[in-house]
């Protein structure tokens, strides 16, 4: 052994010697600066070796996605190329993008906590419901995760890595407050007015002289004659009136006979006449209670009319109804004096607007349906009686309220579950009681205030895991927790 200490020992200051003979004659050293060089090669320890240097771990695991080869925030879940041409980066399992806060770790491996708060215990990287009260190492080689005073879980809450967060695409938005509008779409039938709908009738036994050219659909005014006719009973009463007046009591003393005149129906016309000429006109005129439409014409010149015959129907029709059905399970919804847009497919482009007026009491037994009554106005009389009609009803609340979009809730039939956004990669599913729903909105009357960040796409992902992490945590035995 001596002997190769004396051989390494010659070599290792031929080798000092060759190397400062070069330097020298590269740097223009003297003598003495070589001397010194080759004695403080001699006296280094042979085992003094280069600084170790410490290298990258060699990424491992499986591809989990592609990467931008520029550092874009452009992914795939398959190979892909760059518009020109270059592959995207596959990404290792080891490589995913993690911003776990990793403890700093003391000489003998034991974790040093980032603050001066205590650590508790130490959880599985992965989320399974085993802790360990040393560090440790799981079976993928990860290390558990360190858990800190005052981070202890309260079981409910679900930690998702930013990898897996980006991949599935969770997507999250702020509740907030506004009024809930949700139209209610049923069909419906444009009806006539029931209380605009008069009836042209005799009170008496009339022979019909002359009926005037009006023809059923056709458009009379108020006022306008319709038929003239003679009745024996009307005109013994007439004479009976002039009879009175001219005894020179005047109106007060033909109070019985003026009675019987008006309880006959006769226009007031053919009063006035009988006041002003003191006779009895041979025929009695009738006009047009209202102005409007004719519906149905039975007066034919020469008849027999008997008392309250029906000769003429007529219908206003500046006011129209509009009947809808709407299903009972929508009826809650819907309030007498909410607005109504009714659309006719036979006049395209025009919207009419108009308001519930009533909401029938009663279901139709065989559809399950009830009714509504929209008043309408048509002045231009474009409505037309059993025109078909698609009524939207505009229903929801007046007062805002807390509202988040449809696809937040979770509702499972039995419950419903929105997922809060903790930060730092942690989800809560928390139980919620919702109200009314509009379009693509929905009511939250409990559970979520205005301002929280919820999940809005991909939340059933978190929910199943947090499902999963109920289940296991059930299943792990209670000295197995810390």
């Amino acid at each position: 052994m001596n002997k190769l200490g004396s051989f390494l020992t010659l070599a290792v200051s031929a080798a000092g010697a060759g190397a400062g003979g070069y330097s020298a004659g590269q740097q223009d050293l003297s003598v003495s600066d070589v001397v010194q060089m080759i004695e403080t090669t001699i006296r280094r320890p042979l085992d003094a070796g280069p600084k170790p240097t410490t290298a990258d771990p060699t990424p491992s695991g499986p591809v989990i996605y592609y990467r931008h080869p520029d550092g874009d925030p452009a992914y795939s879940s398959t190979p892909k190329s760059t518009e020109d041409g270059r592959d995207f980066v596959a990404v290792l399992a080891s490589e995913d993008v993690s911003f776990e806060v990793r403890p700093e770790m003391k000489a003998g491996g034991e974790a040093v906590a980032p603050s001066d708060r205590k650590i508790l215990y130490y959880r599985n990287p992965m989320g399974l419901p085993d802790t360990s009260q040393t560090p440790k190492k799981d079976s993928m080689g990860m290390d558990y995760i360190p858990v800190l005073d005052g981070e202890a879980d309260d079981g409910s809450i679900v930690k998702v890595s930013a990898g897996k967060l980006q991949r599935t695409g969770v997507k999250t938005a702020l509740a907030t407050k506004g009024a809930i509008v949700r139209p209610v779409r049923v069909p419906g039938t444009v009806m006539l007015d029931e209380r605009r709908v008069s009836v042209v009738s005799i009170r008496t036994e009339a022979f019909l002289e002359e009926v005037a050219a009006i023809t059923t659909g056709d458009v009379v005014e108020q006022g306008q004659p319709l038929v003239r006719f003679y009745a024996k009973e009307i005109a013994a009463a007439g004479a009976l009136y002039a009879a009175d007046l001219k005894s020179g009591g005047g109106r007060k003393a033909a109070t019985g006979s003026f009675q019987r005149l008006e309880n006959l129906a006769v226009p007031v016309e053919a009063i006035e006449e009988i006041e002003k000429t003191k006779k009895v006109p041979i025929s009695v005129t009738l006009t047009a209670p209202r102005s409007g439409v004719v519906l149905e014409r039975m007066a034919v010149d020469g008849m027999m009319a008997n008392p309250g015959e029906t000769l003429f129907r007529i219908a206003d029709v500046s006011v129209v109804w509009v009947v809808a059905d709407v299903p009972e399970y929508e009826l809650s919804s819907v309030r007498v004096g909410d607005k109504a847009a009714v659309r006719i497919r036979s006049l395209p482009g025009k919207v009419f607007e108009g308001t519930v007026s009533l909401i029938y009491p009663e279901i139709q037994g065989q559809t399950r349906t009830a009714r509504l009554r929209i008043e309408l106005p048509n002045p231009d009389r474009l409505l037309m009686a059993n025109m078909y009609a698609e009524v939207e009803v505009a229903t929801g609340a007046t007062e805002p309220v807390v509202t988040v979009p449809d696809g937040a809730v979770i509702d499972t039939g039995a419950r419903q579950i929105v997922i809060v956004d903790k930060g730092d990669g942690r989800f809560e599913p928390r139980d919620v009681k919702i109200g009314l729903r509009g379009e693509r909105m929905t009511e939250i009357m409990e559970g979520i205030v205005e301002g929280e960040r919820i999940v809005v796409s991909a939340n059933f992902l978190i929910d199943a895991e947090s499902n999963l992490k109920a289940a296991l945590s059930a299943l792990t035995p209670a000295e197995a927790q810390p």
